[in-house]
């Protein structure tokens, strides 16, 4: 199982960035697959969650509205689409998957058993 994030970048507040977690070894769509994001001196945080099987999502109430996940299969890739960014978005962000028979979605990252290298998301104010 292997997962790898990509596309973060400096961005201006307003600006948008799309995050891409590509995996391998293992189905996608039969595990959720969430986004977390941790500041620097702050606790790692679930930021929005995919579910397998059906794809329903689950969003943190700071990114509703702003922030859209998103799922291809044949890539086998997971998106994490951010507009209207503002400063408080900067952090590392990570993708990960949940672990054996783990297809519901959660913001919690006890949950998950697979993460990604983070890529860095910065918000110039």
């Amino acid at each position: 199982v292997q997962l790898q994030a990509s596309g973060g970048g400096l961005v201006q507040t307003g600006g948008s960035l799309r995050l891409s977690c590509e995996t391998s070894g293992f189905t996608l769509d039969s595990y959720a697959i969430g986004w977390f994001r941790q500041a620097p001196g702050k606790e790692r945080e679930g930021v929005s969650c995919i579910r397998g099987r059906d794809g329903s999502t689950l969003y943190t109430d700071s990114v509703k509205g702003r922030f859209t996940i998103a799922r291809d299969n044949a890539k086998n890739t997971v998106y994490l689409q951010m507009d209207n960014l503002k400063p408080e978005d900067t952090a590392v962000y990570y993708c990960a998957r949940r672990g054996p028979s783990g297809f519901g979605c959660s913001l919690g990252r006890n949950v998950y058993a697979y993460w990604g290298q983070g890529t860095q998301v910065t918000v110039s104010s």
